[in-house]
């Protein structure tokens, strides 16, 4: 097996948490080569065209309207090393540990709505702080990777099991701590720089809290989330044709004929149980034999 193909065989038998990650280093690996080609055919894109921009999650509204898909694609987005080795170490880590409590669908469905959250809040923030309101700033602005959906992970099992234990950098250290860590450090990172993308990110942890308070009370605020995502990708499966086959109904005659050659064969096999026993009968004897005193 070549390693495409053993490739190809990790996706499909692999976890929900190993096709999260896998996709994202697809998209990741897919933008990388793209520009490797443009620079060795000395591609020059279009003005205003760039493949970042395409699915990244732009800040302006009007830009949104234009490119409403970006609202899913910025979550498996990564134009830097670091910045997608971070993401998916994080999503491994704490993505198994979660997988410990909850099933793979719910794993999904968080690290989705941890990403539409965490893109809702951005574009909300740089439409009514006054910080971005500067048009320019506001044109250029856009956001990408999937922290905001990976940290709706860590908070999600961090609330849910606050005192379990990992090893950090050879500590014990509870998630709980974790948790609080990532959301302060957030917070007080808007104003030094890269201010979209901690806002997001403060969306997706604040979907991960509210998923396990609501799930403690007994409701699965991703339960109709699920049942759309079943009914989307089930438009996609193949549908097995049912075949229909018209049978005409026997005439008395046929009828007849057919109940009197039963019979006959029925009464050779109680004819050779009669001189020789039940033991016998071959296996075909003995099927036709129960089939014929189970329809009495």
């Amino acid at each position: 097996m070549n390693i495409s193909e053993e490739i190809k065989q990790s996706f499909k038998k692999g976890s929900s948490l190993t096709k999260l990650i896998y996709i994202n280093l697809a998209v990741f690996l897919t933008i990388k080569v793209l520009y490797v080609l443009f620079f060795l055919f000395n591609y020059q894109a279009p003005d205003g065209f760039s493949i970042i921009q395409w699915f990244a999650v732009p800040a302006k509204l009007s830009n949104l309207i234009i490119k409403p898909w970006t609202i899913i694609t910025y979550m498996f987005l990564h134009e830097r090393f670091w910045h997608i080795l971070i993401n998916m170490l994080w999503l491994f880590w704490l993505g198994r540990i979660f997988l410990e409590y909850f099933d793979q669908k719910k794993l999904v469905s968080i690290y989705l709505l941890g990403g539409l959250s965490g893109a809702a809040l951005y574009i909300i923030a740089f439409n009514i702080f006054p910080v971005f309101k500067d048009e320019k700033i506001l044109e250029i602005s856009h956001a990408l990777g999937a922290s905001a959906a990976v940290l709706a992970i860590v908070i999600a099992i961090s609330v849910y099991v606050p005192n379990y234990i990992i090893y950090l950098f050879f500590f014990r250290v509870k998630l709980k701590y974790i948790a609080i860590f990532s959301v302060l450090l957030d917070i007080i990172s808007i104003p030094s720089g890269n201010a979209g993308g901690h806002i997001a990110h403060l969306g997706g942890a604040f979907i991960g809290y509210i998923y396990i308070q609501q799930f403690r009370k007994g409701k699965d605020i991703a339960k109709g989330f699920n049942r759309f995502i079943d009914n989307f990708f089930s438009l996609f499966k193949t549908k097995k044709k049912l075949k229909v086959s018209h049978k005409r109904p026997m005439t008395d005659m046929e009828y007849n004929r057919q109940k009197i050659q039963k019979q006959i064969e029925i009464d050779k096999i109680l004819d050779k149980i009669s001189k020789s026993g039940y033991d016998s009968l071959t296996k075909d004897e003995k099927e036709i034999l129960f089939r014929m005193s189970n329809k009495k």
